[in-house]
């Protein structure tokens, strides 16, 4: 594998055996538009300060995989046309030399090569509707299940086959426990139908379940309330969004941000606001599990 571009705050904080949360850039680059991405890069590496823990945005610069980003850097992240790279994809990129975002597998899986332990996203890939047919199943649920990290997410988006994604997550062995809920969240929506097997009501209990386990783990965090879409709001766009795919014959990796896209200018903002606030909440929860793990580790 090539060699890891750790910056020396994060380098420094691993050696110490300090809490560090990795954050992945494809939120940035392919998520929020600019120049919102850029504020939103800067709030969540502080509020990951903020709770005692340093922050590890990651991403592939010129076929270098960096784990730290300066501001620099993250301006280049924030301004560019990056490729979006999942774990498949950083051989090439590293081998031809491109520049791309890491999406939730490949963040999760440079995470673990430089020794971070909990990483913060917006939402979770999964199972897409018509599987069945197209077989088009994230490659998130693979890196989740062989990769001992811990991930804290608000569920998966609606626009995905939510049950079968939880199954695919009960058939890999991947513990899913809601944090201060017993449902699953939906994204955009603090809750699904689905019922998660495990909850935890603080950081301290997350952190030991996560410590006990000694695999990968989904920490499920809903929406903040404020900011949950309306029901009726988020069920019209869903539709229309699904029946835009179709019109349009849109597929695979293009399935999400058409359909991000749609939420976003059909909503006007709303859509946005409740992304930037989901993973703030994520960022800051994951930061807190961060610093109590550490204490679980090295007390």
């Amino acid at each position: 594998m090539t060699t890891l571009h750790i910056a020396e705050e994060v380098a420094t904080a691993l050696a110490e055996n300090r809490p560090v949360v990795a954050l992945e850039s494809t939120i940035l680059s392919h998520g929020l538009p600019a120049p919102r991405n850029l504020a939103v890069a800067a709030r969540l590496e502080k509020v990951v300060r903020e709770a005692g823990a340093v922050p590890a945005t990651i991403a592939v610069l010129d076929g270098v995989p960096h784990i730290g980003l300066t501001p620099a850097e993250l301006e280049r992240v924030c301004s560019e046309d990056l490729l979006k790279l999942s774990s498949r994809d950083l051989g090439p990129a590293y081998a031809l030399g491109r520049s791309g975002a890491t999406t939730v597998a490949s963040t999760t899986a440079l995470a673990h090569a430089a020794g971070i332990r909990v990483f913060a996203t917006g939402g979770l890939g999964g199972v897409h509707r018509g599987a069945r047919e197209t077989w088009d199943v994230s490659a998130d649920l693979d890196v989740v299940a062989t990769t001992p990290v811990l991930i804290v997410c608000s569920g998966v988006k609606s626009i995905l086959d939510m049950g079968a994604t939880l199954e695919v997550l009960e058939t890999r062995s991947v513990p899913v426990v809601g944090y201060q809920t017993s449902f699953f969240p939906a994204f955009y929506r603090r809750e699904s139908e689905f019922e998660v097997p495990w909850r935890v009501e603080n950081p301290a209990e997350a952190a030991a379940v996560f410590a006990a386990g000694g695999r990968g783990m989904l920490l499920a965090n809903p929406i903040p309330a404020a900011f949950e879409m309306d029901s009726a709001l988020h069920d019209r766009l869903l539709a229309e969004g699904l029946q835009k795919l179709v019109d349009q014959n849109v597929r695979g990796k293009d399935v999400t941000p058409v359909l991000l896209e749609h939420f976003h200018t059909a909503s006007a903002g709303v859509s946005l606001d409740a992304n930037e606030e989901l993973v703030v909440s994520n960022t800051a929860v994951a930061s807190q599990v961060a610093v109590a793990l550490f204490g679980e580790l090295y007390r």
